[in-house]
């Protein structure tokens, strides 16, 4: 009887110790990690702060693609507006000459003369107004005489390529009569070697007449606007 009563005691020491052990299993957070101090992390805590400790992981409520960058199809803001005209003519890049004009008021003087601008750059650029006009005293143009100018017509921007011309008519107070000739105004005619042409942004450019030199009176003329076309 000791020996049954024995093993009726294990039977029932093995049934309270599995009981003990499903009763356990059923408690909430059976499958969390053991913290060492009586008490148990649910594993879905140990993942979020995992998550926040992992470095470069974004943090709560942030966006996951980071700070916005600028779109890489914006073109920078030093690019040049589409469609702008070229540049102004610079001095050194125009070569000018004058030729005495073949439409002119009747006379012994010079009348009108043509003067021819050459685009020598190697670039588009834009002539444009109408110009100022000086004569230089013995040739010098140091020693120039502003002349009374009448601009005529209107002003546009004309674009000269390279190797391309533009073209500007100056027509003075006509000598009238032989030899010296005579003003009607009464005053005395002028004679100078070459008259000195300024365009706004353009430069002063001292012209001699291929034949000849400017005669006029009363300091005065009149110009055309600076055009595409040739002027006769």
């Amino acid at each position: 009887m000791r020996y049954v009563n024995g093993m009726h005691g294990s039977a029932v020491a093995v049934v309270v110790a599995a009981a003990a052990l499903a009763v356990a299993g059923c408690q909430p957070g059976g499958s969390g990690t053991d913290t060492g101090d009586g008490g148990v992390t649910p594993s879905g805590a140990v993942s979020s702060a995992a998550s926040s400790s992992t470095p470069g992981a974004p943090k709560p409520g942030s966006s996951a693609s980071g700070p916005s960058t600028p779109s890489a199809s914006a073109p920078p803001s030093s690019a040049p507006a589409p469609g702008g005209s070229a540049a102004t003519c610079s001095a050194g890049s125009l070569k000018a000459t004058a030729r005495q004009a073949a439409v002119r008021p009747a006379g012994t003087g010079t009348g009108a003369a043509v003067v021819e601008f050459t685009n020598v750059s190697g670039r588009t650029c834009v002539l444009k107004g109408h110009p100022t006009v000086a004569g230089a005293g013995n040739g010098s143009p140091e020693m120039n005489v502003p002349l009374t100018v009448k601009p005529t017509g209107a002003a546009a921007p004309v674009e000269v390529a390279p190797g391309g011309k533009a073209w500007v008519k100056l027509t003075f107070v006509q000598v009238q009569g032989e030899a010296d000739g005579y003003c009607v105004s009464g005053s005395a005619p002028v004679v100078y070697p070459t008259m000195v042409v300024r365009l706004t942004g353009s430069g002063a450019h001292q012209v001699a007449l291929d034949d000849g030199q400017f005669a006029e009176c009363d300091d005065t003329v009149t110009v055309t606007a600076v055009s595409a076309l040739r002027s006769s």
